[in-house]
């Protein structure tokens, strides 16, 4: 199974029952209880970013082998639920918590990224991602670098898969971005470097040139 290694490497943060349960549902998913490992990928994600950012490489292993092994979707439908449950209380948990916000935001970006229907980003994905996005962009959020950072790494990420889903949505959204460089006067430095490197990014394509590149990077490494 491609890729298998890294999917072992990044479930070594669970326990040994928890990772037990992970490794079955990769290999063999009809033998677990798939709500249970839905939520137990969700939770791991709302509280290690590191985690949050790759986890949807996994859910793309279970739903592969779900449905080589008996044509089922079983785990999909389970994890969408739960996306659709945290995402309605969205708000809460940004006021609970910007680092569990963040989490769940980059882990919604991975799902989508990871998880394809026919080769197409799911659409029930589509319109909860850009809301998110479009939280990001909101002025007190923009006064927040973690949530810039987290921002701009999902729209290097996805921004060109969103675009084609829904270009109005991405014009609204860097409309905001756009307002918010120019506009905004209490973002910080690292803020204000990020958002102009991703307004020159989808400028340029979705791709950055080798001279931006180097600008912006060192800038960042600095």
């Amino acid at each position: 199974m491609e890729g298998s290694g890294k999917e072992e490497y990044k479930i070594q943060s669970f326990d040994m029952e928890t990772q037990n349960l992970l490794k079955t549902a990769l290999k063999d998913p009809s033998a677990v209880d798939l709500d249970k490992v839905s939520n137990v990928i969700m939770d791991q994600s709302l509280k290690d970013q590191v985690f949050s950012k790759e986890a949807g490489r996994i859910c793309y292993t279970i739903v592969q082998a779900e449905a080589k092994q008996n044509n089922g979707s079983v785990f999909r439908r389970n994890l969408l639920n739960r996306l659709q449950q945290e995402f309605k209380g969205r708000e809460e948990m940004r006021k609970r918590s910007v680092q569990e916000w963040v989490c769940y935001v980059s882990f919604i970006c991975n799902v989508f990224d990871y998880l394809k229907v026919n080769n197409m980003p799911m659409m029930a994905l589509v319109h909860p991602v850009y809301d998110c996005l479009f939280q990001l962009a909101q002025p007190d959020s923009l006064r927040n670098e973690e949530e810039v950072d987290c921002l701009v790494l999902a729209l290097h990420r996805i921004g060109e898969q969103l675009e084609r889903m829904s270009q109005q949505r991405m014009d609204e959204l860097f409309c905001l971005l756009r307002d918010g460089f120019l506009l905004q006067e209490d973002l910080s430095s690292l803020a204000r470097l990020l958002l102009l490197e991703v307004l020159e990014f989808r400028a340029g394509g979705w791709t950055l040139s080798e001279t931006a590149q180097k600008y912006y990077y060192s800038e960042v490494t600095d």
